[in-house]
């Protein structure tokens, strides 16, 4: 009866060994992935100071090139503001900047006008009801563009860091309690 509890307990800890040695490499490999496509986008992104934008004018433009391709009349919304005391122009996130410089907002559906356009209009409201809203600029004094939202934020870089984190604590316990109960179990054997 000893010997069969003994077996039965060195294969329940080679498990659990495996468990934990297998939650530390998944988180290892969790940040390395993280470490090359996250965080170079946070380390990119020079909007880092917050301010307070002061609405100027919004114009909704109906045909505009998109990766400097013509596309079929779908809207987009310019917002120029005022923040940091110099004119800027407004751009929803760092995408947005990057997928077409001529737009504030990109609706997501291109392909259905109507429905483009209703939703570019019930931003280009939203904006003209607050008028003063929070905004992110760059430190930069040449910069004459802000963002409405940061993609890459520090609460974004947490949020990714979060499960990493717990999958590499959980692994590392799980093996110092296989540990500890191996150590116990021989100084048990020993008395």
């Amino acid at each position: 009866m000893g010997k069969k509890l003994v077996m039965a307990q060195k294969r329940g800890e080679t498990r659990a060994l495996c468990l934990g040695v297998a939650m530390v490499a998944c988180a290892v490999i969790t940040y390395y992935i993280l470490g090359t496509t996250v965080l170079p986008l946070y380390q990119k992104s020079v909007w880092t100071q917050e301010s307070m934008c002061h609405l100027i004018e919004t114009n909704i433009r109906d045909q505009e090139e998109l990766e400097g391709k013509k596309v079929a009349q779908y809207p987009c919304l310019w917002v120029n503001v005022s923040a940091v005391g110099r004119w800027a122009v407004l751009y929803h996130t760092e995408d947005t900047r990057d997928q077409n410089q001529q737009c504030s907002y990109i609706p997501r559906s291109l392909s259905n006008y109507p429905t483009a356009r209703a939703d570019v209009e019930k931003v280009r409201d939203r904006f003209h009801e607050l008028r003063v809203f929070h905004c992110f600029s760059a430190t930069r004094a040449n910069e004459t563009s802000v963002l409405y939202q940061r993609l890459y934020g520090p609460q974004a870089l947490l949020f990714y860091l979060f499960w990493p984190t717990f999958l590499l604590t959980s692994g590392l316990l799980i093996i110092a309690m296989v540990k500890v109960n191996q150590s116990l179990s021989i100084l048990a054997a020993q008395k």
